[in-house]
């Protein structure tokens, strides 16, 4: 076991031993050994002793935390960093230079041809969609053509990835049935269960690679393709950007399968915004654990590529 998700409402955690020790209403409910422990996500209102936390970070285990009903990250706790200071500096040094244009066209290109290599594999499965889905191909073609000619400026770099992903987009909407009211990607909030858990997936993955790019040691916030802006992690941004396609597939076979339906989530009255019911998160955890198994050593061998590329270029 690498991650423990803990979501229910007032739990209290206090250390036993090796273990954490779970209390509701003053009964001792159940440990969990530490051992084992690479990241805990900790969901809502949970009442958590500083040795806890002390214990968790001592042993390197990322703590992730969650608002309730949306998930929406509150913060994450670490233990100690990389103290690789010459690190860092090689990455703002690079962040400044010509090779930061050469990491944005890498990055671009393979997200380009990420997306069109899983259109293409639907579009032999989904015969109805054999139309939008070959135009949309037929886009990808002409950007990487564009992509691997020409020597690009940053701008002119950005344009040809947004103007794939609006392609991209308008075809991944097609593959949904029209029951699931996915017209758009729309992140805040999420109106419909398909944003919904993209945006669910697409945090989780972000805070993931935050974590792979903090434990190596590189600063998460100075990036090569997304610009500097003032509490974001732009590197990860950088390198999400290259698994975004795996997400998708990702959630859209969670609802081609029918592991989820709308019945799953619920819309507020309050505040607009949909979101994945309490009963459906216990389901959701473990499908997305599996999942990120593979996803996260690709991750750590992305970044160590990276940092590599730093030292040495």
């Amino acid at each position: 076991m690498g991650t423990l998700y803990i979501d229910r409402k007032e739990l209290y955690i206090k250390l036993d031993g090796n273990a954490l020790a779970f209390y509701s209403n003053g009964s001792r409910e159940g440990i969990v050994p530490i051992n084992p422990l690479k990241r805990v996500v900790m969901v809502g209102n949970i009442s958590i002793e500083t040795s806890v936390l002390h214990r968790l970070s001592d042993e390197g285990i990322s703590v992730l935390f969650l608002s309730g009903k949306r998930l929406r990250f509150c913060g994450m706790l670490h233990g100690r960093l990389h103290n690789n200071g010459i690190l860092r500096i090689k990455q703002y040094e690079k962040s400044l230079s010509p090779f930061s244009l050469e990491i944005a066209v890498d990055i671009v290109k393979r997200k380009v041809e990420g997306q069109k290599e899983f259109i293409l594999n639907v579009r032999e499965r989904r015969l109805d969609l054999r139309f939008p889905l070959t135009n949309a191909l037929r886009t990808f073609d002409k950007i990487l053509d564009t992509l691997n000619t020409q020597n690009l400026e940053m701008e002119t770099l950005r344009g040809l990835e947004g103007g794939a992903s609006a392609t991209y987009f308008q075809a991944f909407t097609k593959m949904f049935p029209e029951s699931l009211k996915f017209k758009k990607r729309k992140r805040r909030p999420p109106e419909e269960p398909v944003n919904a858990m993209l945006s669910l997936c697409y945090t989780m993955l972000h805070y993931e690679t935050v974590r792979e790019i903090e434990v190596i040691g590189l600063d998460p916030t100075i990036g090569f393709y997304h610009q500097f802006e003032y509490g974001r992690e732009s590197l990860a941004c950088d390198i999400v950007e290259l698994y975004r396609t795996d997400v998708d597939r990702f959630v859209w076979d969670l609802f081609r399968e029918r592991t989820f339906t709308d019945r799953d989530f619920a819309n507020e009255d309050e505040r607009p915004g949909c979101y994945l019911k309490k009963e459906s998160r216990k389901r959701f955890y473990p499908l997305y654990e599996e999942w990120a198994k593979v996803i996260r050593q690709k991750l750590a061998d992305e970044v160590r590529t990276l940092a590599d590329k730093i030292l040495t270029f």
